[in-house]
């Protein structure tokens, strides 16, 4: 009786085994026909007719059905060539990751819209160029999408606002122009990621962002203009924001009346046009290690007390009248007095 038990125990571990090892008929026909795409470069050199593909360098697998559902390109200065259509071919793929792929080129192929199962598409630091594909918006699990360090032109599709998943954009370091889609982010399930840095962005900051759980906002070197204030949660201190860098646009509006969300941990505000005066709330924020409102058009005292003495002059250089430490003392005004 213990034979039979043992016996059916080492099928058991025997089946799982196979199924985690082996490699689908389709996957594996999709995996050729990119490696060959691609001219079979030494980074594929794994990929070997006699081993599985699950256990091919860069694939991942399902280890109940076995079919690919991650393939992960990193740093490989000599792959060359375009984004090849057969990875469309890998029907079940969850996670897609080409990074560091400097001599990759191109434009994103359509035939990706075929991957409706995607959850994570990273495509950076390569020679991709061309517009944002619009069909990027029907695949509807997406959770983040990393488009950034490419040469990416045109504009921001209105399609990716439909995406219902989707908590992370990093759009970083491209050329792109034109507005930020009013809803981008707006149906995020969680705190929301936005990294659209380094473009050409031009016109306001959408005012439907107040309504957006962000976590961490960089919209940095780009062309905005018009107010800011909306990325502050609407004077809810509770918000889940941390880290926010609007620096080197054309914002133009007054803080003196802004609420600072309690969570933050970075703020640059600098090289704009912000008037008004610093909110002496900034002093109560506890976590905050990095201050910067330099090269705007602020006034008043600087606040005091709190964690103020973690930021140097460097954080308020270059206003139009601000005062106080660390930068020269306000003057005292006159004392009218009545005879």
């Amino acid at each position: 009786m213990a034979a039979f038990h043992l016996l059916l125990l080492l099928s058991s571990l025997l089946a799982s085994t196979t199924v985690a090892d082996e490699c689908h008929d389709d996957d594996h026909a999709a995996l050729v026909a990119i490696d060959t795409a691609l001219g079979s470069p030494y980074h594929f050199a794994s990929w070997t007719p006699d081993s599985a593909c699950c256990d091919w360098y860069d694939v991942d697998c399902d280890a109940e059905s076995g079919r690919v559902i991650g393939l992960r390109v990193y740093q490989d200065a000599n792959m060359s060539g375009a984004i090849p259509d057969a990875i469309a071919n890998l029907t079940y793929l969850q996670t897609l990751t080409l990074h560091h792929l400097p001599a990759i080129a191109g434009a994103i192929p359509d035939a990706l819209a075929a991957l409706s199962n995607l959850s994570q598409l990273t495509i950076s630091y390569t020679g991709v160029s061309g517009p944002i594909p619009t069909f990027l918006g029907a695949l509807t699990e997406l959770t983040l999408l990393d488009l950034s360090y490419n040469s990416l032109t045109g504009t921001i599709p209105a399609s990716l606002a439909d995406l219902p998943s989707l908590s992370g954009l990093n759009l970083k370091r491209n050329r792109l122009s034109g507005p930020i889609p009013p809803l981008l982010l707006s149906k995020s399930p969680d705190q929301a990621y936005l990294w659209l840095s380094g473009n050409n962005l031009s016109g306001a900051i959408p005012a439907e962002f107040a309504a957006v759980d962000f976590a961490h906002v960089d919209l940095s070197r780009n062309a905005l203009t018009g107010d800011a204030t909306c990325l502050f949660g609407a004077g809810n201190t509770s918000s889940s924001l941390q880290h926010l860098d609007v620096s080197r646009n054309a914002l133009r509006f007054d803080l003196s009346g802004v609420e600072f969300p309690e969570n933050l941990t970075y703020i640059d505000l600098s090289h704009n046009g912000i008037r008004g005066a610093i909110p002496a709330q900034v002093a109560t924020l506890d976590n905050l290690q990095q201050f910067n409102v330099s090269f705007n058009r602020l006034c008043g005292e600087v606040p005091a007390g709190g964690n103020m003495a973690r930021f140097d002059r460097y954080s308020y250089l270059h206003n139009k009248c601000l005062c106080g430490a660390p930068l020269t003392a306000c003057r005292q005004r006159p004392v009218n007095h009545l005879h």
